[in-house]
């Protein structure tokens, strides 16, 4: 089983260290492309209208400032970097030491600086979605969709993929959609359902750390990951096709 999660919007800058080390990184083949990106968002960011360019707000200012120097930026494990309402529902932290050695196998981050990496990578605190277009480089999203399908085949094969990524980057990478199931968070009223955001990202963090926690075996078919959802919650399971993922549906109490 691997779960794949998408980072966080916000990241928590290690305070030392050293900086990142390149061929120590999880799929090295990604490396050209991973300078390449950081090339362009650095120079993206020394940019008068950086904030407009990268879409964000002024209050982010630090954060663009750093991603002019991130070859320098002290670097530590992306479970440490990465925060947020996913991550803090995960706690990775409180996880017992056997349980943290299942994630950092188990979990891959697809990323738009670093395209995937797994959590133990160590990497500096960094500004920016996929869903950006760089000079040189174009829409994240589409720069990485080959890259990612031919560096992480071998990875991911014969895994169970359990999708918790956004649909921001989901579009990055299609994995084997026979092997995949994609998690989805609802609540119902009267008989409606709705989808949810904020609590979607919780309960995927959630579902994660229960993967991770859990006695027994880890799920290898979706059939055994719905029977482990339905441990927690109301859950049901929506069969794939040749194209399309299967879907574990969670649904929440009002």
């Amino acid at each position: 089983m691997l779960i794949l999660l998408p980072p966080s919007e916000g990241k928590t800058p290690a305070v030392r260290g050293s900086a990142v080390d390149w061929p120590s990184l999880s799929f090295p083949e990604l490396n050209t492309y991973r300078a390449k990106v950081l090339e362009a968002l650095g120079t993206v960011s020394a940019h008068e209208d950086a904030l407009a360019l990268l879409g964000v707000g002024a209050s982010l200012q630090d954060d663009v400032e750093r991603n002019t120097r991130l070859h320098a930026e002290p670097a530590a494990p992306a479970h440490q970097i990465y925060s947020g309402v996913l991550y803090d529902a995960l706690g990775y932290k409180t996880l017992t030491p056997p349980q943290r050695r299942k994630a950092d196998v188990s979990v891959l981050v697809i990323s738009a600086l670093w395209g995937a990496i797994r959590f133990a990578d160590s990497v500096p605190a960094y500004r920016l979605s996929m869903g950006t277009a760089l000079p040189d480089v174009g829409r994240l999203a589409s720069f990485w969709k080959p890259q990612l399908l031919e560096a992480l085949a071998e990875s991911v094969s014969g895994h169970l993929l359990v999708d918790c990524r956004s649909s921001t980057y989901a579009v990055a990478w299609a994995p084997p959609p026979d092997q995949t199931v994609a998690v989805n968070v609802f609540t119902e009223v009267n008989g409606v359902r709705k989808v949810v955001s904020h609590f979607a990202k919780h309960t995927r963090g959630e579902l994660a750390r229960h993967l991770l926690a859990r006695r027994g075996n880890a799920p290898q078919t979706p059939v055994q990951l719905l029977k482990a959802a339905r441990e927690k919650w109301d859950a049901e399971l929506v069969d794939g096709s040749a194209r399309k993922p299967h879907a574990l549906n969670i649904i929440l109490p009002n």
